[in-house]
């Protein structure tokens, strides 16, 4: 089981700062034309600016959040994209590859102006939520950027960006910032009681160490088989420097021919060696100063990580990715 996705999600764990300054910006008549809502992949950015669009369209809330029930007419037109003062522009999906596009290209954007600019059919204001921001390629950007030099009246623009530092600086000055922490433990044990009702206590505090503080993370994880995958990122690390490249060889082919597999398990190596980084940094033990410097290792980390956004980006051999990948843990 998952969570609903942040469409049709009624319910916000955490983040209360951040919505309490929504609640008060909508309530001083004063709203800024765009904000720009950032943090952690997963940590509930979506959720928040579908839970901010509703209440906009919905009118200026009685409490002191945005909820919304699932009841409202508002939530449900909402959630089936059938409302005429609601736009979401996200990545298209690539008909030949059958999959998301790696950006969100210029005609994606292209009928938000028009949008924006129509009198709000319903009498309040016309939303428009941006969710992957830092995926918009530079023509994208730029379209976007004369929306915001050019505000219309009574129109709001949510951008929802998990690296803020891919936009241009323009767009971030344009924008009222809303930045997201991750949840802590209560919360994340709060969320996956309800997104994991099946999931054991050890797998909850286990998925909760790996995902830190990203309940999207966590269910992600769950559904790939990540608390398994992790124990096998942990095992490369604790056989170092000399690796069984016998068993390599089978991890490697297993990791190629799951689907996600890879992807997972290289989250996870990195995750292992950067918790095994900081523990050294901050006086703790760790085998692994024994075999390489806190900087090497750094290193290490920024070549798997590159290894790994080029194998996705350009489709590369997979399965060669994971034994170049254990010959850069391996080799001194």
């Amino acid at each position: 089981m998952s969570l609903a996705p942040p469409r049709e999600n009624e319910t916000l764990i955490g983040h209360t700062e951040a919505e309490a300054a929504l609640v008060a910006a909508m309530r001083s008549g004063r709203m800024h034309h765009a904000w720009l809502i950032t943090g952690p992949e997963g940590v509930g950015k979506a959720t928040l600016a579908y839970r901010f669009a509703r209440r906009l369209l919905a009118g200026v809330p009685e409490g002191d959040d945005l909820f919304l029930s699932a009841s409202s007419p508002v939530f449900k037109r909402v959630a089936a994209d059938t409302h005429a003062d609601f736009l979401t522009v996200e990545r298209g999906l690539d008909d030949k590859k059958k999959r998301l596009r790696s950006e969100i290209v210029v005609g994606d954007v292209r009928q938000v102006p028009a949008f924006l600019h129509l009198t709000p059919a319903e009498g309040g204001w016309r939303v428009v939520v941006i969710d992957g921001a830092e995926h918009m390629n530079r023509n994208a950007a730029n379209a976007v950027l004369k929306m915001l030099e050019e505000p219309p009246s009574r129109a709001i623009l949510l951008l929802v960006c998990a690296v803020p530092g891919r936009l241009l600086p323009t767009i971030r000055s344009r924008c009222c910032q809303l930045r997201l922490q991750a949840l802590d433990d209560d919360q994340m044990e709060q969320l996956l009681r309800t997104g994991l009702p099946n999931a054991t206590r050890a797998e909850r505090v286990r998925l909760i160490a790996l995902a830190e503080g990203s309940p999207g993370r966590a269910l992600q994880l769950a559904e790939g088989n990540g608390i398994e995958l992790s124990q096998k990122a942990e095992h490369i690390l604790a056989q170092l420097p000399s690796l069984d490249m016998g068993q390599a060889l089978e991890l490697a082919d297993a990791l190629a021919a799951g689907e996600g597999a890879y992807s997972y398990f290289m989250d996870l190596l990195r995750h292992a060696l950067s918790v095994e980084v900081r523990k050294t940094a901050r006086g703790g033990v760790s085998r692994l100063a024994n075999l390489r410097s806190p900087e090497a290792w750094v290193q290490c980390w920024q070549a798997l990580t590159q290894l790994q956004h080029e194998t996705e980006l350009l489709n590369l051999d997979k399965k060669q990715a994971l034994i170049q990948a254990l010959v850069l843990l391996s080799t001194k």
